[in-house]
């Protein structure tokens, strides 16, 4: 929300991660390889420098602080927006220099005159035939795991899992049906730190029937405060502020694990997985029709990066239940694909011409599920190179499709299969290959993850996660593939249970990009058997001649 949004508002940089650091003599920001050509051209002339990494182990804030801090100062941050879990690692590291550490520093709000103010939106019911379990269950089972653990209280600081938990969605965040509040599971009742205005009477009177307690969202810190002597919370330090932390008592017990609505969340049930078949299907059409409507108005008609994003975001709303979209689209022509997170502006809007790579990097909220997928398609006249690109790219998106896998199976395990290609020509890409999808909630939502980083959260059968290799020519192009998977049990063998991935997103794969050449007889089976299916699941809500341009476009290769 843009209340929060400190960063972009002190220094011009607009990426979704970065860190500030400014000293009397310094200002520096610290952000991961995705936005590090972005971030260069923003911060141009803002007095702000960016750090980059100069070897292989890049200097993160805390090391740029350990070195250049002088011993016993002071460092002032914000415990409103710090995790606990950033703040003991930069303590950990610090210790020997015996800094004090003012964690209630905020010098932002009486410099930002024109802040604008926190969300106030209304919450929506979100019913069963949706999420498939009523909020009575959901509760009843977060209480069941909590006996478990031997806690009395569960302290929920994630909007995310909290509109999991009470089946709501709202609108206090772009990109994301999010309704800002915190909440405190408790034995027979649930606290919930929320603006009383936002939620509509109907619910208020389902929530009251339920023991759901409605209190001033300001006033959490001061509940937790003044909870009784001998109670247990269950708290999340990775999510968790450093002040709400702070208001914890001394004589009540702390049990710190990952959010039990967090990690059940994650795992969709029979119902969710019906109604994501479906919004796929939807959003697949909303897609063919823009792929169709680009290739035959290309030249015609003046297009540019922000012109496409527009029809593709009306093309999206012609479906049913569309909400919004599920985050800023990126529509990128040519080097501004070299960006992984590029974002367009008036300055660089490129009008797209009849030739060159143009990636598409989109998504929805559907109240059946959200969508995130990318493609990259060729306008004219590919050159050999970025089809090799592609094709490298496209085998390690297949090699993951295909993975089987035995139960037990972290992400960072898998996440080779997706870059072997491209390392057998001495190619790499710099962000991770999978992230989870939330359920008409954050399109970037944990626990799981495929990635290099060394995520310990075991892949079970029910997990949503995109499979998304790329590879990044800096001034050139930039290529990306990207469909969501669905996690399923496969066969079980004296060796234990396996899983496999259903690819679930549905659109097709340019074929001009492909050099056939350079695949295997089972990866030209994957694209044929995977464009059949686009196929027949699409073309029946098309027309005939959508159905004509799509059947041209998934004809075997």
């Amino acid at each position: 929300m843009d209340h929060w949004k400190i960063i972009p508002w002190l220094t011009g940089f607009t990426g979704s991660a970065a860190t500030v650091v400014i000293t009397d003599s310094f200002a520096g920001l610290w952000t991961d390889s995705r936005y590090f050509i972005q971030a260069e051209k923003q911060l141009a002339g803002s007095g702000f420098d960016l750090v980059r990494p100069a070897s292989i182990k890049p200097l993160t804030y805390i090391d740029w602080l350990e070195k250049n801090v002088r011993d016993e100062s002071t460092i002032g941050f914000d415990g409103r927006i710090f995790s606990v879990t950033g703040y003991r690692k930069m303590e950990q590291h610090l210790k020997d220099k015996r800094i004090n550490f003012w964690n209630d520093f905020d010098p932002i709000s009486d410099l930002w005159k024109e802040r604008p103010s926190m969300p106030g939106s209304k919450a929506w019911d979100f019913p069963a035939r949706f999420s498939g379990r009523e909020r009575s269950a959901k509760i009843a089972q977060v209480r069941e795991e909590m006996k478990k653990k031997g806690v009395d209280l569960h302290l929920l600081t994630s909007p995310d899992d909290i509109m999991w938990l009470l089946n709501i969605r709202g609108n206090d965040l772009a990109y994301s049906p999010l309704c800002i509040s915190y909440a405190i599971v408790g034995e027979t009742q649930v606290l919930l730190f929320v603006e009383e205005k936002k939620i509509p009477d109907h619910l208020a009177g389902e929530f009251d029937r339920l023991g759901i307690l409605m209190l001033p969202y300001e006033e959490c810190a001061g509940m937790i405060s003044s909870l009784p002597e001998g109670s247990s919370i269950l708290i999340t330090p990775s999510v968790t502020s450093v002040s709400i932390y702070n208001s914890i008592p001394s004589h009540i017990r702390i049990v710190e694990d990952a959010c039990i609505p967090a990690r059940l969340k994650a795992v969709r049930n029979s119902t969710e997985i019906e109604n994501i078949s479906r919004v796929m299907i939807k959003d697949g059409v909303a897609l063919t029709r823009f792929f169709r409507w680009i290739g035959e108005n290309l030249g015609l008609v003046p297009m540019t990066e922000h012109s496409a994003a527009i029809r593709l975001h009306e093309l999206r709303a012609q479906q049913e239940g569309y909400l919004g979209p599920s985050f800023s689209t990126i529509i990128a022509y040519n080097e501004h694909a070299a960006l992984p997170h590029y974002t367009v502006s008036s300055e660089s809007d490129a009008i797209l011409g009849e030739s060159g790579i143009l990636l598409v990097d989109s998504g929805g909220h559907y109240p059946g599920g959200t969508t995130d997928i990318t493609r990259t398609v060729s306008l004219g006249n590919p050159a050999l190179q970025q089809k090799k690109d592609f094709t490298l790219v496209l085998k390690g998106h297949i090699e993951l499709a295909r993975a089987k896998f035995p139960l037990g199976t972290r992400g960072y395990q898998i996440d080779m299969l997706a870059r072997k290609a491209l390392w057998d020509h001495g190619y790499n890409y710099g962000h991770g290959t999978g992230h989870g999808v939330g359920y008409c909630l954050n399109v970037h939502e944990g626990p799981q993850s495929i990635s290099p980083a060394g995520n310990k959260t075991t892949l079970v059968a029910g997990m949503l996660i995109s499979n998304e290799p790329g590879i990044y020519r800096e001034g050139e192009y930039g290529i990306r593939i990207e469909n969501l998977v669905l996690c399923y049990e496969d066969e079980e063998t004296e060796f234990g249970q396996f899983l496999k991935f259903d690819t679930v997103s549905l659109c097709y794969i340019d074929k001009s990009l492909i050099d056939k050449s350079l695949l295997t007889r089972e990866e030209i089976a994957w694209i044929n058997s995977y464009h059949s299916e686009v196929f027949e699941k699409l073309s029946p809500w098309l027309n005939v001649e959508e159905r004509t341009w799509l059947k041209e476009k998934t004809e075997t290769i």
